[in-house]
């Protein structure tokens, strides 16, 4: 049995998933599939900074385009820490395609002029 407190909603569910995937606790049907994913495949949204060249801002903010595999965090994170940008970019651009063969691209969430 794996106890969760479910990160979808701001409700905080107390969820208890068994060895069938059998999802108890939720209050919505959002709450039984975070659970089921977070034990057989935990994901995550990651959001970093890389360096911003040419601008009074010295970093700019990025994030994965969709949640990458938990486990590989800290790897992605090591590719993240190599990109350099120059300004001007738009938010929304592709910094880096499909990182580490995640699927995910790296995004900027800022415009800089």
């Amino acid at each position: 049995m794996t106890n969760l407190i479910c990160i979808v909603c701001p409700k905080g569910c107390h969820l208890k998933v068994d060895e069938n995937l059998n999802v108890t606790g939720n209050s919505c049907k959002r709450g039984e599939v975070y659970g089921k994913a977070e034990v057989t495949n935990p994901t995550r949204t990651i959001t970093s900074t890389v360096i911003l060249k040419n601008s009074t801002y010295t970093r700019l903010p990025v994030k994965t385009s969709c949640p990458v595999p938990k486990a590989m965090i800290f790897d992605i994170m090591k590719e993240i820490n190599k990109i350099e940008v120059t300004a001007p970019i738009n938010s929304g651009e592709v910094l880096l395609e499909n990182v580490l063969n995640t699927g995910s691209n790296i995004v900027s969430c800022k415009t800089v002029k």
